[in-house]
């Protein structure tokens, strides 16, 4: 296995905290709120890939686990891991997968990135939309009237504005580092 090195590791810590202090910003638009943690989820999937992503992610989960303060509306804890929204939680670890796989092959063509991120975020999507239904006992229209079609918009403006942003962090980075 090959080491993580102190860059890797520090580019992860930051991304774990930046998702920490931002992810909990909730705009309430009805049961469910749009928060900002698509963007940083994105975010830090092309800034640090798939393996890194992936640890940064699980750092986050298991901080808000514990209680910290790290999900939407300033919650932590269980309870929101296992409560109704908590499979969208959890299925942002298939979007760093599926993202994080479109941003390392195809890293000079932006736009593929941004196919893969609608990837994971339709996985996202079905995976906390099933765990809504199932634990909410609701049927699947109305979860998707309350989880999903409101927040389309404003997930693929996310994504937008994590792919160009997180891009011009690794230009930014890889100049740094020269």
């Amino acid at each position: 296995m090959k080491k993580i090195s102190i860059y890797d590791m520090a580019k992860c810590g930051i991304m774990t905290a930046l998702m920490c202090v931002l992810s909990p910003v909730a705009i309430p638009i009805g049961p469910i709120p749009v928060t900002l943690s698509t963007l940083m989820v994105c975010l830090t999937t092309v800034i640090l890939g798939t393996k890194l992503g992936i640890v940064s992610y699980l750092i986050y989960l298991l901080l808000g686990a514990v209680g910290l303060p790290v999900f939407s509306g300033y919650a932590g804890g269980v309870g929101k891991l296992i409560g109704p929204t908590g499979g969208y939680l959890i299925g942002f670890i298939f979007m760093v997968i599926i993202g994080g796989i479109f941003v390392s092959k195809f890293k000079a063509k932006i736009w593929l990135t941004g196919v893969g991120m609608l990837f994971g975020l339709i996985v996202t999507y079905a995976f906390g939309t099933v765990w809504f239904v199932i634990s909410m006992k609701v049927e699947l229209g109305y979860a998707l009237s309350v989880c999903v079609w409101p927040f389309i918009p404003f997930d693929i403006a996310k994504i937008i504005v994590a792919i160009l942003l997180g891009t011009a962090v690794n230009r930014a980075l890889k100049k740094a580092i020269k």
